[in-house]
């Protein structure tokens, strides 16, 4: 493993299996500026789909899939995500005798770099999962202004009625605290508790424009705001990131100990 940050490096593209690339981050770097200390305040797990996987077969015939990767919201440490793509461009011309044997070589290694046990699965071509969509009520018509685009919650809030529902938004944009490029995506809240205000909640989400940080850590935030502001009984957050240099990164945060389905949605 690295100890070097190869993001917004100049780097080399190998082509024979190289472990040593993968870059771990700690998660700490994070969420000590969320004021988290001792126990998580929710579940989750950040789902990973690399699209441009490829090696060698026996005989020497290229083959390709997709990689599902999940790492538990517990695990000390994420991966770098450029790290993570010149990891598994490595393999391009490495010979591997099956499926089973290239999955167990690429879930040792970035257990070993999370620090916490991964799953992964690769997709063959045959599998490729349809376009699916978001349940619930999309927020994005909804008719607001806006003029605040770094984090501000002050705009969430609640009427008296409780209900259950799931509103979405494809208006997510952050930006990478290293490099500055903009990540896009679309954003799911479910929750029970309070209505919670759909025009405050889409100002919330685009008050992320210009908000400098990883994936992760924008949701973890985002989870703690809409829980310290509106009370839900029960909260979910899901992000789908589009995706970057052939990854796309989605984590889910949740008061429910469950696993949300790893859906592709229009921009996947």
């Amino acid at each position: 493993m690295t100890t070097k940050n190869p993001l917004g490096q100049a780097t080399a593209y190998r082509e024979q299996y190289s472990p040593d690339l993968l870059y771990a981050i700690a998660r700490t770097d994070s969420r000590e500026a969320l004021g988290f200390d001792g126990d998580l305040p929710f579940h989750g797990i950040d789902i990973w789909n690399a699209w441009e996987l490829s090696w060698l077969n026996a005989k020497g015939l290229p083959q390709v899939a997709i990689a599902e990767i999940r790492v538990p919201a517990t695990s000390p440490n994420i991966i770098e995500s450029k790290s993570l793509k010149l990891y598994l461009n490595s393999f391009a011309m490495a010979p591997y005798g099956d499926v089973d044997e290239i999955t167990a070589a690429i879930t040792n290694d970035l257990t070993t770099c999370c620090g916490a046990s991964v799953l992964v699965k690769l997709q063959l071509a045959d599998d490729d999962p349809a376009v699916s969509v978001f349940p619930g009520d999309c927020i994005d018509a909804t008719n607001t202004s806006c003029g605040v685009y770094e984090v501000d919650s002050s705009s969430l809030r609640t009427v008296d009625d409780a209900v259950e529902e799931s509103l979405y938004s494809h208006l997510l944009r952050s930006l990478c605290p290293v490099t500055n490029q903009p990540d896009l995506g679309s954003l799911l809240v479910t929750y029970r508790g309070p209505r919670i205000d759909r025009e405050g909640l889409l100002r919330y989400i685009v008050s992320y424009r210009q908000h400098n940080d990883f994936h992760e850590a924008c949701v973890e935030r985002m989870f703690l705001d809409i829980s310290e502001r509106c009370r839900p009984e029960q909260l979910s957050i899901y992000a789908r990131y589009q995706r970057r240099g052939g990854i796309d990164i989605n984590p889910y945060r949740s008061s429910l100990d469950e696993v949300p389905p790893n859906i592709r949605l229009w921009r996947q």
